[in-house]
């Protein structure tokens, strides 16, 4: 799986703005467990001779369970720094207020730690106590009234309608603090210095509530939510999603000959052994995670009936090495002989120890006169009604032309040949409302790319990404080289969470 989501794990709303009689300040007040967070500044809203036209600001505090990041690096399930993204995703909640167009938010790392509290009220600001405009938490007041920021490592989104979500690159942030360069305190979300409302002290600093803003904006942005970690609805809820592509291309069953058509990089066909022990993956233990050889040979047994053949840079080993536990790789080119040769045995071996024999029937690689059709049908051999939140399931896929006319022959084969499709892409939506769960990842993270090896084409799914008491529906996209798309199939298939 390529995709894990950690739900924020404490996220609250500070502001100094009026209550309901224009006359105190809510700056004490703490929304912890309110249901949404808010960012709003309003101007003008009341007038005075000594400090001009009022300033009322709000901003959200988020904070993500990075201990729990670095756990799943250590075990394997994260990959290392370098191999996968993380995004702050933040979902708009719809209210019936005013929606501000056309601003810009900060989100910028918090500098002190804060406590989240649990306050809920959102209107009176009632509810007094721990993180607030002026304390980070009960008994510790912030540096500067609003929270502390650092100065680096700020990101700036726009907002051109007003309801857009948040989907923002965090990686560098979030490896600083993964690897102890930062304190983790989490995020925080404002509108920019030019937007939010302005005020201009005499003496250029702060006073005990407003902040000192000669730049800032002389109309109103009111006002802005997000969905906060304590709302009802679970896909709503503020994540930071890690993706990375961990699509495994076993080319065993579409192992090309070498080609001048085509460039170095097609030519190369990669192999996968696999290392089973009792049911599950073991490095060889006289392997580990070093290097292992690969040598191809002639025959139509199990066994070579030839000496090793010479490969395309002149050997007749190459050298792969480990990708994860119990998974080793190698890629290698051959050129066809004037009588191509219609079985190849892989050997992989160290020294003077043999592991794994496989087999594998190349072909020559196709040309076209015209661009070829993309006409396939699609379905998943071994779906099931219903999953559980607690299970990591693989889909199998059966592809073929939409037109194959089977001999009987194939017809009496025990498994029927699947077409393989090299950039196949998957995604998740709830059936009830058609809410997409999993995006398709076709950008350049490829979080969704379909894996493949001498079976077809499969993909893996951690079914706690979804929330339970719902069907969904699966959709495949295959990218069609022919126009330089992806096409999204006309088939779905259904499951169930439970």
């Amino acid at each position: 799986m390529s995709i894990l989501r950690y739900t924020a794990s404490a996220d609250t709303t500070i502001a100094n703005a009026f209550e309901a009689n224009l006359s105190t300040r809510g700056t004490g007040s703490n929304m912890g467990y309110a249901d949404s967070l808010e960012i709003f500044s309003i101007y003008g809203q009341k007038s005075g001779s000594a400090l001009g036209q009022s300033q009322e600001l709000s901003r959200a505090l988020i904070k993500f369970p990075t201990t729990k990041m670095s756990s799943d690096r250590t075990a394997g399930t994260l990959p290392v720094s370098g191999n996968v993204s993380f995004y702050l995703k933040m979902h708009n909640a719809r209210h019936p207020f005013t929606l501000p167009q056309n601003f810009n938010l900060v989100v910028a790392p918090v500098s002190r730690s804060w406590s989240e509290g649990s306050g809920l009220d959102m209107e009176e600001y009632q509810d007094i106590g721990s993180a607030n405009w002026i304390k980070s938490g009960d008994n510790t007041t912030w540096t500067s009234i609003g929270g502390d920021y650092l100065a680096t490592s700020n990101y700036n989104v726009s907002f051109p309608q007003g309801y857009e979500d948040i989907e923002l690159d965090v990686t560098q942030i979030v490896e600083q603090w993964m690897g102890g360069a930062v304190s983790n305190n989490g995020f925080g979300i404002r509108l920019t210095a030019s937007q939010e409302g302005y005020y201009s002290s005499s003496t250029g600093q702060n006073t005990s509530v407003l902040i000192h803003n000669a730049g800032g904006a002389t109309e109103s942005y009111y006002t802005k939510k997000f969905f906060s970690r304590s709302t009802e609805f679970f896909f709503r809820r503020p994540v930071i999603e890690a993706r990375w592509n961990s699509s495994v291309r076993d080319r065993r069953e579409n192992f090309y000959y070498s080609s001048s058509l085509a460039p170095a990089t097609d030519n190369l066909n990669t192999l996968y052994l696999y290392n089973y022990i009792r049911g599950r993956l073991v490095d060889i233990p006289a392997v580990g995670r070093g290097s292992i050889l690969v040598s191809l040979y002639s025959g139509s047994t199990a066994a070579p009936t030839s000496s090793a053949l010479v490969l395309y840079d002149g050997n007749t080993n190459i050298t792969g090495g480990w990708v994860s536990t119990g998974i080793y790789s190698a890629s290698m080119a051959i050129t066809a002989a004037a009588t191509p040769l219609q079985v190849l045995l892989d050997v992989w071996h160290a020294g003077t120890t043999e592991y794994f024999t496989g087999s594998i029937y190349p072909e020559k690689m196709p040309t076209y006169s015209s661009a070829p059709t993309f006409n396939k049908v699609t379905s998943i051999k071994n779906l099931r009604k219903s999953y559980s939140t607690e299970e990591k399931a693989r889909f199998r896929l059966f592809i073929r032309d939409k037109d194959w006319n089977p001999t009987i022959y194939t017809v009496a084969k025990s498994v029927n040949p699947t077409d393989i499709i090299e950039s196949g892409a998957y995604a998740i939506s709830r059936v009830t409302d058609n809410l997409r769960a999993i995006s398709y990842g076709t950008g350049s993270d490829l979080q969704t790319l379909m894996s493949y090896d001498g079976n077809g084409n499969y993909f893996d799914l951690e079914m706690s990404l979804l929330e339970s008491g719902y069907m969904y529906q699966i959709n495949l996209a295959y990218y069609n080289d022919s126009i330089s798309t992806w096409v999204e199939q006309p088939y779905t298939f259904k499951f169930r969470v439970e």
